[in-house]
């Protein structure tokens, strides 16, 4: 098939240089506004591995040694670099991957912005002197790099969900291996070649493409790797981290959500409309934080179905680069059969369509803003994450049975509400089983503050100081000086 002349063919980088995989295998890429082919990705062999295994193994010995001060420096260059070129990233993430143009911009942006934290960061992970109990001792608690790390990430962000890994490895010490999805290749590339253009050292940084199970099977139990971070599924989450855990290595897991908003009777109505629907469908949809079970108190709760439903049919839904658009394709063709199962299996059920529900045209991956209201609890919308641009609007009556559904479904990854109550806010921040919980704003996901979840939606931190703990083992030393001391 044709390909793009201005998409490129995305290689893999290993031990410092971009190259084709074993035996020229490739994988096709399409443009989810076409789904046309537009270029073409290499898939990694097991011979591919062992080479960034290698890489990685020589790469943490150069730059686990590399001082504090010089690591810090490459990744700001890195970050300099990523602004420099946001808009041709941009221009790729959104061919790839379908999301607005200016969403494609932001992510690049904020990735430069999340390099230069974690440089920072960097700079401060302190260990601690430990007063000892006898003369002449020192008992130092010592913060020393994990080892290599094999980071697996997902295409609804494509650079967003690598940076969060490579920084906080990077400003740590370790070397790392990227598994970066084959749906959305090219932009994620750019953000390695920011990193090489700015000096890291070869082996480093490591950039595989491939058959994710194959390439997971391998590099998790493989005695090199000693750190694990894996953005993506719930199911497939429990299943690395099983493997991970048989093979004593660390892991940090952010994985799947279905998040409560909650707006009550006492709630800024307009507000929680407007920054709801932003959050809602955002990318489609297809984020792991976005907003989907919506609880809205009796009092409010027409009030807020409408203004959701005028937010939800004014979304301007084209092509990403188009000038405008508001809302792009979803993914892939899976995405859109995943919609109409959903939708359809909730409407039998009794749910009310209130706007949207249907693919729109027969090109591409495009999928109408959708409201959905009265939704019973066993309705399979109201208990899998629909990962799309879908909202569900049930109403509630009292406090203790919004918090009820909030907590009833296994995930707990991020949670909305909207109240000017200061004891609700109290309580809702308290009782809410969710990694993350945003009150009358949406202030999630920044590079300062911690970015993660509990129960099935994971466990580790991906943002905020907390976010280097997973790469970083505590050593104590204590040692006893022979040397006498003269006290006349």
């Amino acid at each position: 098939m044709a390909k793009s002349a201005d998409y490129p063919d995305t290689k893999l980088f290993i031990d410092g240089a971009w190259r084709a995989a074993e035996g020229d295998r490739t994988i096709p890429v399409l443009d989810p506004a076409t789904a046309e082919t537009i270029g073409t990705v290499a898939h990694a062999s097991r011979a591919d591995l062992d080479d960034a295994l290698g890489a990685a193994e020589r790469g943490f010995r150069i730059w686990s040694a590399t001082g504090v001060f010089e690591r810090y420096q490459t990744m700001r260059r890195a970050a300099g670099h990523l602004r420099e070129r946001a808009d041709r990233i941009a221009w790729l993430m959104t061919r790839e991957q379908g999301k607005p143009l200016p969403e494609s911009r932001a992510e690049t942006l904020a990735a430069a912005d999340i390099v230069d934290w974690f440089a920072e960061e960097g700079r401060r992970a302190y260990g601690r002197i430990i007063p000892a109990r006898a003369p002449g001792i020192a008992q130092m608690a010592l913060k020393l790099p994990v080892g290599p790390v094999a980071a697996f990430t997902p295409w609804n962000f494509p650079i967003n969900q690598v940076v969060r890994k490579i920084s906080a490895a990077l400003a740590a010490g370790c070397s790392c291996i990227v598994k970066a999805p084959e749906e959305t290749p090219a932009s994620p590339a750019e953000l390695i070649r920011a990193f090489a253009d700015a000096g890291i050292p070869g082996g480093v940084l490591n950039l595989v493409f491939g058959v994710p199970t194959e390439i997971s099977g391998y590099l998790v139990p493989h005695p090199v790797i000693r750190k694990i971070s894996f953005t993506g599924s719930t199911q497939v989450g429990k299943e690395l981290a099983a493997l991970a855990g048989r093979h004593m290595k660390r892991s940090t897991m952010e994985l799947g959500g279905h998040a409560p908003a909650l707006v009550f009777d006492d709630a800024d109505i307009d507000k929680a409309v407007s920054v709801l629907a932003v959050a809602k469908f955002r990318n489609a949809g297809q984020v792991c934080i976005a907003p989907t079970r919506f609880l809205v108190q009796n009092g409010v709760h027409q009030r807020f179905l409408e203004g959701f439903q005028r937010s939800a049919k004014a979304v301007r839904v084209g092509n990403g680069l188009a000038e405008g658009v508001q809302m792009g394709p979803l993914a892939n063709e899976r995405r859109v059969s995943a919609m109409e199962t959903l939708i359809a299996d909730a409407l039998t059920r009794g749910a009310t369509l209130v706007a949207g529900g249907h693919r729109i045209g027969n090109r591409g991956y495009f999928f109408e803003p959708t409201v959905i209201a009265d939704v019973p609890t066993d309705a399979r919308i109201m208990n899998e994450e629909p990962f799309g641009p879908v909202a569900i609007v049930n109403c509630f009556s009292k406090f203790d049975d919004a918090v009820q559904e909030s907590n009833r479904l296994p995930f707990g990854l991020a949670s909305y509400a909207f109240t000017t109550s200061a004891d609700a806010m109290y309580q809702l921040g308290n009782r809410i089983e969710a990694g993350m919980t945003a009150i009358n704003h949406n202030g999630l996901a920044l590079p300062e503050v911690p970015f993660g979840g509990v129960k099935d939606s994971g466990f580790g931190q991906e943002g905020g100081a907390e976010a280097m703990d997973g790469y970083l083992v505590t050593k104590f030393v204590t040692q006893m000086s022979d040397a006498k001391v003269d006290t006349r």
